[in-house]
């Protein structure tokens, strides 16, 4: 079964074309966490040589997104107790940097977007839309990112919740389905905060949305 290819990117290279398509099915979860890859059976369905599957899988691995396990080969990176944990605490000190400069610096403009997306996010929770949800809440986050217009901090954000998104398409039915309406509760209270330029309070909703996301994965994998 051929992978699924993104659309509308140049690729310079085939490395690039491999890499980013691996990259893309691992985020997405099409390639399942600890799923063994096969160099022969990746080349068939990309349709490429070894050479640049072998090159895709050491940048991935460079990256953490594929590990070399003993006896078994490379295999998609675990979504593991410990990942969860990197996602949560790395996101939850970028937020804290973010809510505050946007608290300082969102124009009126910055701010009804932001608004119209929590909205969006409202009517997708009560229709049980919870993919477009969970769409419209990345987009949430990147936005804050971006509002600050630093492109670093930009950057580090959408890495992480990149990674974000893979845990919770792993966990959709367990996790992320169960925690909508308590999370929507804490995307307005971020939202108002912000509106009222509080930058205390934001950072403390942040913090405190971060770590109630954390225990809710947590706690599932007690379950």
């Amino acid at each position: 079964m051929p992978l699924a290819i993104p659309k509308d990117r140049q690729h310079r290279t085939k490395q690039e074309f491999v890499y980013q398509t691996l990259r893309d099915a691992i985020m997405t979860c099409e390639l399942r966490p600890s799923e063994r890859l096969v160099i022969d059976e990746l080349a068939r369905r990309l349709q490429v040589s070894t050479i640049p599957i072998r090159e895709a899988l050491h940048m991935l691995q460079s990256e953490g997104l594929v590990v070399n396990i003993p006896h078994v080969g490379t295999t998609v990176a675990p979504v593991s107790r410990e990942s969860i944990q990197d996602v949560f605490t790395v996101l939850e000190g970028l937020e804290t940097v973010a809510t505050k400069l946007v608290a300082e610096r969102a124009t009126a403009a910055d701010l009804e977007t932001l608004a119209a997306l929590v909205g969006r996010m409202d009517e997708a929770a009560l229709a049980g839309q919870y993919d477009q949800w969970a769409e419209l809440n990345t987009r949430f986050h990147l936005t804050i990112s971006a509002i600050p217009g630093l492109a670093l901090l930009q950057e580090m954000s959408e890495r992480v919740l990149a990674r974000w998104g893979r845990v919770r398409r792993f966990y959709f039915r367990g996790v992320l389905v169960r925690r909508v309406a308590q999370a929507q509760q804490e995307h307005r209270a971020i939202l108002a905060a912000l509106r009222a330029r509080n930058i205390a309070a934001v950072q403390d909703l942040v913090r405190q949305h971060n770590q109630a996301a954390l225990a809710a994965y947590l706690g599932y994998l007690k379950e």
